[in-house]
């Protein structure tokens, strides 16, 4: 029940912030869909595997979905890529290593913010890999 509970909120959560962002209206379902998909692969292989891992092959997977998605409705990626990465955005994190410095507990602090540079840096390559391979694979159907 739990994990229902979880897919339908990164669902509202991905789709609210497409809204926030001016996505068209036509997008805003396949919004939702790509930040419920990341967070269901951040959940079921965080079990698994490493969290960082788990967030790097979540963020690929948003990337994919983003390009496909992009390519069906004729708009940029980047409407379903920020959408979908909504949910793995370690916001949580970062407030409490920025509360941890304001009062005054910096080992702690230093450790929080380290581990959501660490979270923000995995969103990245996942994004940047899904975009190296569609480029490859472009490249290869265009010879």
């Amino acid at each position: 029940m739990t994990f229902i509970v979880q897919l339908i909120t990164s669902f509202i959560a991905s789709a609210a912030f497409a809204v926030l962002f001016n996505a068209p209206k036509k997008s805003l379902l396949l919004c939702g869909l790509s930040g419920m998909l990341s967070w269901a692969a951040y959940i079921l292989l965080k079990t698994e595997m490493d969290a960082m891992f788990s967030i790097v092959a979540s963020s690929f997977i948003v990337g994919i979905v983003g390009q496909i998605c992009a390519r069906y409705q004729k708009k940029p990626v980047i409407i379903f890529s920020v959408a979908g990465i909504i949910p793995l955005v370690p916001g949580g994190l970062a407030y409490d290593a920025m509360r941890r410095f304001v009062e005054n507990n910096y080992n702690e602090a230093v450790q929080l913010a380290a581990g959501a540079f660490l979270m923000s840096g995995s969103i990245a390559i996942g994004l940047i890999l899904s975009e190296v391979l569609n480029q490859i694979i472009t490249r290869k159907n265009s010879k």
